[in-house]
């Protein structure tokens, strides 16, 4: 039996999405997954997409396909090309839900009740954490389901080896989604990275550029990398602050691949594996900061960095996404 991976071209580049895409498939092609590529272009993958059953009816044996990878259509061409391959099972790995994402009310239970059914088409689905699954099956997933835990983070820089504690604190990401920012009322300096920095900061909160995934690891010196979303400071709202109820999000595993202990809101879905590993600090509000901060001692600290430094290393070596395929082909 072999194991392919359907690798789609997404247009977006130097994002968490397309790394954490791009580094599945790096971890996978270590452990010897075949590529099934499809063009870069979007007139080639409507064609690949339409035909899609000869290249795979070939297959024998199990392939992984990112969800959502392409336009709704296409995913469905690609899944029912699969489907109609006796000699092939198809897992979704999950990195975003839709109807969580964008349609999590009671407005929009068309949208989620189709999500689930497309969903449970495949023969077992990757997901990214208890909280998600929990959800999924009370909607009605039935196939087997395994959850990632963590996003795994293909990370070439040195570890953050800085074990002296100063309660420095940098956050990555777009800036255009962190509005909360603007609103701060900490003393905490925050050096900031990425995209839309044209929004008007406190004094506290220091601009350092923008980088690609790949260079950005070696740019983050501080003690802490933050994980909020949102609007306000207070608690994580908003359409995007709520997904963090349910989703993992991938600066987690970019500030722990570094090295870097995160400080989270701690009703997010990723609060759970940071108190179990404790590679962290969680947070009810980010206007606590400053005496959070100044709360955690240099031994506390130092106990976080070397937790830290461990789950890293597994992240730079694929162990969660390993893992979870392992226990889900066990499965299906």
């Amino acid at each position: 039996m072999n194991n392919y991976v359907l690798n789609w071209h997404d247009s977006a580049k130097n994002t968490g999405g397309s790394k954490a895409k791009a580094d599945v498939i790096t971890f996978l092609l270590k452990r010897n997954f075949k590529i099934i590529d499809t063009p870069s272009s979007n007139l080639g993958k409507i064609w690949s997409s339409i035909t899609s059953y000869p290249k795979l009816k070939k297959l024998n044996g199990t392939l992984l396909i990112q969800y959502p990878s392409g336009k709704p259509l296409l995913r469905k061409l690609w899944l029912t090309s699969a489907r109609r391959c006796s000699n092939l099972k198809v897992i979704f790995l999950i990195h975003d839900l839709e109807s969580i994402r964008f349609h999590n009310n009671e407005e929009h239970t068309k949208d989620q009740n189709e999500e689930i059914r497309f969903l449970n088409k495949a023969h077992g689905l990757i997901s990214l954490n208890h909280k998600m699954t929990t959800l999924l099956k009370s909607r009605g997933i039935t196939i087997p389901i395994t959850d990632l835990k963590v996003w795994d983070y293909d990370n070439s820089q040195t570890f953050n080896n800085n074990f002296e504690y100063d309660g420095s604190v940098c956050y990555a990401g777009n800036l255009i989604k962190a509005d909360y920012l603007t609103k701060l009322n900490i003393n905490t300096p925050l050096h900031v990275f990425g995209p839309n920095a044209n929004l008007k900061f406190p004094k506290n909160v220091i601009y350092e550029g923008q980088y690609s995934p790949q260079e950005l690891p070696k740019k983050l010196k501080q003690n802490f990398g933050l994980v909020w979303d949102g609007i306000s400071p207070d608690t994580c709202t908003g359409i995007y602050g709520q997904y963090m109820r349910y989703n993992d999000p991938h600066k987690v595993s970019l500030y722990l691949s570094t090295g870097i202990p995160v400080i989270v809101w701690k009703n997010a879905a990723i609060a759970d594996f940071i108190k179990e590993n404790r590679v962290g600090i969680l947070i009810d509000s980010l206007n606590k900061l400053d005496d959070v901060l100044d709360s955690v001692s240099s031994a506390e600290f130092a106990e976080m960095k070397k937790n830290t430094q461990r789950v890293g290393l597994q992240m730079r070596q694929g162990f969660f996404l390993n893992n979870a395929f392992d226990q889900l082909a066990q499965l299906i």
